[in-house]
């Protein structure tokens, strides 16, 4: 989808936005040179002290397309010259589409829409094959909670695994959180929401993406599933607020849609297959027929307590288990590791993918713990790297 330009911009003028507005927005400009307006759009952004860089790299990516194209041939340097002057019909400044990130400054020439996809997922071939790839592309994905759920979103992005996205989160980031997301310190302060965002566009800015800022709310879930026009094909929940779990699985099973969730300790992925099993109890019914009207004035302790039965308390790995009694004592909030919640994150994204291609995956929990996987050894002669 090319993103329109911003409201108030003119054949003669680029309105572009004041620093405020662009510290907040998520979502790039795409121009195409070859029309007069954006033409004029991109002459004003070229003289704006806003833009900070310029990105101009597109005889390699028209490159990359011929030979993704034909894989078979042997261009020569001369040959392959030839057949991108062809591509641009000797004028590469008109081909393709320029990105304006208003939020970093940056302005990136990137091919068309198709053959920036096509190229960009190339190397998925053929664990995902072409035809399925623009199947997936087409697929609406949902992801509520952006501390553990960016990576997920983050990973389908960039497997291509959905091109339409819903974010919620109502969360800002903070300096804990950059043990296990992907953010600078330039970053603090910002909605994990926009953050995420931003991510996903910087990395195909022909995304589409819609961020609910506020989270979802029992005013907002239902314009977060959306209609019959645009509803979501899976969702992702990530969240830590039991109402907003328990609602979002609610709607989730009134609608048919699948729900995956990852909990980073000790690998546990949910599946609930609500597309295929409408009348299927929420959390394979760990939690009874409890409602999300029940749950919604839950006091922290009582939360605590829903969560841990969510999850199967015995089944937390020994650090969890150690670190739920010392949680406000000497604990700040529950452990969560990097690398955990990137395993997740590719937990999530292969499901996410197997289950919008077809394949018969049944509900259910499963446990990829590399503790066990990939088990100690009771005893090592010697350290690793120690001089014999």
């Amino acid at each position: 989808m090319t993103h329109p330009l911003p409201s108030g911009l003119e054949p003669d003028s680029l309105m572009l936005p004041s620093p405020r507005q662009a510290s907040e927005s998520f979502r790039p400009v795409l121009l195409d040179p070859a029309q007069p307006v954006h033409a004029a759009a991109l002459a004003e952004l070229r003289q704006s002290s806003q833009l900070c860089e310029v990105h101009a790299q597109i005889e390699g990516q028209i490159s990359e397309l011929l030979r993704c194209l034909e894989p078979q041939a042997r261009f020569t340097r001369q040959s392959l010259d030839r057949a991108i002057a062809d591509t641009v019909d000797g004028r590469p400044e008109l081909y393709g589409r320029w990105a304006w990130y208003p939020w970093s400054g940056r302005l990136v020439h990137v091919l068309p829409e198709a053959e920036f996809r096509l190229v960009r997922t190339d190397r998925n071939r053929d664990k995902i094959t072409r035809e399925q790839q623009h199947g997936l592309l087409s697929r609406r994905v949902g992801v509520i909670g952006l501390s553990v759920g960016s990576s997920a979103a983050l990973a389908c992005a960039m497997e291509g695994v959905g091109g339409f996205f819903r974010l919620a989160d109502f969360d800002r980031l903070s300096l804990s959180n950059l043990n296990r997301l992907r953010a600078g310190v330039h970053e603090l302060g910002l909605e994990k929401s926009v953050l995420c965002a931003r991510r996903m566009y910087e990395l195909d800015p022909y995304l589409d993406i819609e961020v609910h800022r506020g989270g979802v709310t029992g005013e907002t879930i239902e314009d977060f599933f959306g209609d019959e026009t645009n509803g979501l094909d899976l969702l992702v929940e990530e969240c830590d607020t039991p109402w907003v779990k328990v609602a979002a699985r609610e709607h989730a099973r009134r609608r048919r849609v699948p729900v995956l969730m990852d909990t980073n300790d000790r690998g546990l992925l949910d599946i609930e297959r609500f597309d295929l099993e409408p009348d299927r109890p929420l959390f394979h019914g760990r939690i009874g027929g409890v409602t999300a009207a029940e749950v919604r004035d839950l006091d922290q302790t009582e939360a605590v307590r829903f969560l841990l039965d969510v999850v199967d308390e015995p089944r937390l790995s020994p650090a969890m288990t150690d670190a739920l009694a010392r949680i406000g004592r000497t604990l700040s909030s529950w452990p969560q590791l990097a690398s955990g919640v990137m395993l997740g994150a590719a937990l999530v994204t292969d499901t996410a993918r197997r289950i919008l291609l077809g394949d018969p995956l049944p509900s259910g929990r499963h446990y990829i713990d590399l503790e066990e996987l990939v088990p100690a050894a009771a005893a090592l002669a010697s350290p690793h790297g120690a001089n014999p």
